[in-house]
């Protein structure tokens, strides 16, 4: 099956315009190699959940031209002729691109592809179905210049079928097919994801010419480079207009004279081919025309309420600006069976679980997220508070597809039980009213919290002993779904779930000190409400808790915290030792749980290389545990690889605790991770090796937008 594409050219007038960004704080100097996040995605209220492509920017690639890919649908990118002389790759330019501002949705960039050519180029998703390119093109020359252009749309593998070609509108009409299929979770069968699509590629010139090819871009060199001495030369394109090729593209001319300035535009159109194609042309019909200084404006009001920080480093400015950018791009607008807006964990790439639909642990997002939009941050909280369950539950997905809480049987029960996620999520509401000092929110969120706890309270600790265990589809609930050394059974992970994990059968300190965490939290939000009876409530179920797990999930010995067997309190599950050093119990400094003496074999244990001081920051596993690796080499891992949140609260907990210097110290660890991967793929990433480069987990997952807050917590007076 082949997808349909359509390639509209229009004309419009060749107006010179800069765009301009009126914060300063908000302009950049990012090169090639700096640690810039360069994924875009529409702006919230022009996006839609299905039929919805983001791009990711190459500028930074020395051998291929200034490219915009999107997940299955090609390429698209422009060649460069100037005075009969062909640039294609960014290596060849006179001066280098340097992306100016970044926005979630928009990107400018400024270079010369050759001497005395000035070129800004501006990067718009517009909606979810129409992107474009912009240049503002001047000559600062003191001679003349012939500039040649060339749109190009690519997808290979002779995958892109030619309808036709429209003399009418000057486009294209192409086909071509995506599939659902994705490497690490495909993307849900019965959705209505687009499968054969339809694409209007346009420019804002009468072409001179169009072709199709079957063609490397190595090879089109030759095609528009043509040969000077040739009897027939012929500058033209091959005017192909059916068939199977490689890509397509316009030919366009411009003439520039000294000190003269013109504007070039193509689009990229991408639907169903079961929508309204004639809608999609008209959008485009109205955008050729229009000033793109609104939607930059509209990023600078977005962005005018973050703290502006006077950062150390431009490295360090980058990564906080290409924080809030990842979590904007992950937004869409309410739809379905959520009023309220609702981020995916990715909208490019495009995958599976990474599209369905909210979950606590990603939502701590919104502690960095509420600083950038901090109404839109309580929508996607309220998301939860909507669809709460009457007896209280918050279960492990919500979104547009509703409450989904995945039963699973209880063996102890004997009855199907609901999945959670791991309870984050009083503390979530609590930072987010931090920001942004709003009473009915906070009452909202705290009559939620509460019917959430007395759920969890209910149904997570089912024996009464005040210790808590994960559910019996806790694979999920605990977030620690794969390679978990306490959890899972076998390090190889080569029976079901059932068999596998083991997290139902114990007293387990993670889920525990989230809920002590939980807990204070309550009790703080109380307070603010002016509840002083509840807050004192609240404060001494969480003191009750944390006296039980030091008496219970302290490790004299080896002087750590771990879980325990619910029969018998033991650290022995069978034969299994469950004194296996993890991140998790490092979180009895983020829930204020540990005694000053113990806090301080923790940080010991912390910041000791051989376990837990690594270069890239804390890993979920000490290094000295025998199923520790230090490879990311596919998803969810959790004996080794640094997952950013969770060295976040071991942050919060350090400097809960007095330990400012070493909290700095981890910070600046998470940041090394960070831009080390945005200089080389300008990627964000799930995980994180604590000791390597090279990763092969998902990419922008919405969750590293932490970082935003490391910074501000780093800066912070």
């Amino acid at each position: 099956m082949k997808k349909i594409f359509f390639f509209f050219l229009i004309t419009v007038p060749l107006f010179g315009q800069s765009l301009t960004v009126a914060d300063k704080y908000l302009t950049v100097t990012a090169k090639q190699n700096d640690p810039l996040y360069t994924t875009y995605t529409a702006a919230m209220e022009r996006s839609r959940l299905y039929g919805d492509k983001g791009y990711k920017m190459d500028y930074y690639s020395e051998h291929s031209p200034v490219t915009y890919s999107g997940d299955q649908a090609g390429r698209f990118y422009n060649i460069w002729k100037v005075d009969q002389v062909v640039i294609i790759n960014t290596g060849e330019f006179f001066e280098k691109p340097v992306v100016t501002s970044s926005f979630s949705d928009m990107v400018m960039l400024e270079y010369s592809p050759f001497r005395g050519i000035k070129v800004q180029e501006t990067f718009l998703v517009y909606s979810s179905s129409i992107a474009l390119v912009n240049y503002e093109i001047k000559n600062t020359d003191k001679i003349p210049h012939n500039i040649e252009l060339y749109p190009v749309l690519e997808l290979g593998n002779d995958s892109l079928f030619i309808k036709n070609y429209d003399r009418k509108f000057n486009c294209y009409i192409t086909e071509h097919n995506e599939s659902k299929y994705r490497l690490i979770s495909s993307l849900y069968k019965n959705a209505p994801y687009p499968t054969e699509t339809r694409d209007i590629f346009t420019s804002s010139l009468e072409p001179y010419s169009y072709g199709g090819y079957h063609k490397s871009t190595e090879d089109f060199y030759i095609t528009i480079k043509t040969d000077f001495y040739a009897e027939k030369r012929n500058d033209s394109l091959n005017h192909k207009t059916e068939g199977f090729v490689n890509f397509v593209s316009l030919h366009n001319k411009i003439s520039l004279q000294p000190g003269e300035t013109k504007t070039f535009r193509y689009f990229r159109g991408w639907q169903d081919q079961k929508e309204d194609a004639q809608k999609l042309e008209d959008e485009i019909e109205v955008l050729k025309k229009e000033s793109l200084q609104k939607y930059a404006d509209a990023d600078v009001k977005l962005f005018s309420g973050i703290p502006s920080i006077a950062f150390k480093s431009e490295d360090e400015k980058l990564i906080y600006l290409s924080a809030f950018n990842l979590a904007r791009g992950s937004f869409y607008p309410p739809a379905e069976k959520t009023h309220y807006n609702f981020y995916v964990f990715s909208r490019q790439p495009l995958w599976g679980w990474g599209h369905g639909h909210q979950v606590l642990h990603e939502s701590l997002s919104m502690l960095a997220y509420a600083y950038l939009d901090p109404v839109s941050a309580e929508g996607s909280q309220r998301v939860y508070i909507e669809q709460q369950r009457d007896d209280g539950l918050i279960a492990y997905r919500h979104g547009p597809r509703g409450l989904q809480d995945y039963p699973h049987f209880s063996k102890e029960l004997n009855k199907e039980m609901s999945t959670t996620s791991a309870p984050f999520y009083s503390w979530i509401n609590w930072e987010v009213y931090r920001v942004s000092k709003d009473k009915k929110f906070l009452n909202e969120a705290y009559k939620s919290g509460i019917k959430y706890m007395n759920w969890l309270i209910e149904n997570r600790d089912v024996d009464k002993d005040g210790l808590y265990e994960w559910g019996p589809y806790g694979i999920i609930e605990n977030v620690r779904d794969w390679y978990n050394a306490v959890f899972q059974v076998s390090a190889e992970r080569h029976l079901d779930v059932d068999k596998e994990d083991i997290s139902d059968e114990l007293d387990c300190v993670d889920l525990t000190l989230m809920m002590i965490k939980e807990m204070r939290s309550l009790s703080q939000m109380a307070s603010e409400l002016g509840m002083k009876d509840g807050s004192a409530a609240w404060k001494r179920m969480a003191d009750v808790t944390t006296k039980l797990v030091n008496e219970k999930m302290w490790d004299d010995s080896s002087k750590f915290y771990y879980s325990i067997n619910r029969k018998d309190h033991s650290f022995k599950f069978m034969t299994r030792d469950l004194r296996r050093m993890e991140i998790i119990g490092f979180l009895a400094l983020w829930a204020e749980a540990a005694p000053r003496e113990r806090a301080a074999h923790l940080v010991k244990h912390l910041t000791d290389p051989k376990k837990f001081w690594r270069k890239y920051g804390v890993p979920t596993l000490a290094a000295d545990d025998k199923w520790f690796t230090p490879f990311v080499d596919y998803c969810c891992k959790w004996n080794g690889p640094v997952w950013l949140l969770w060295d976040y609260m071991v942050l919060d907990g350090l400097k809960k605790y007095g330990y400012n210097k070493i909290a700095g110290e981890l910070a600046d660890k998470m940041i090394l991770a960070v831009s080390t991967q945005l200089k080389k793929n300008h990627n964000f990433w799930e995980s994180y090796s604590p000791d390597n480069e090279v990763l092969n987990s998902p990419t922008n997952y919405i969750w590293d937008s932490i970082m935003a807050r490391v910074l501000i917590e780093k800066y912070k007076k």
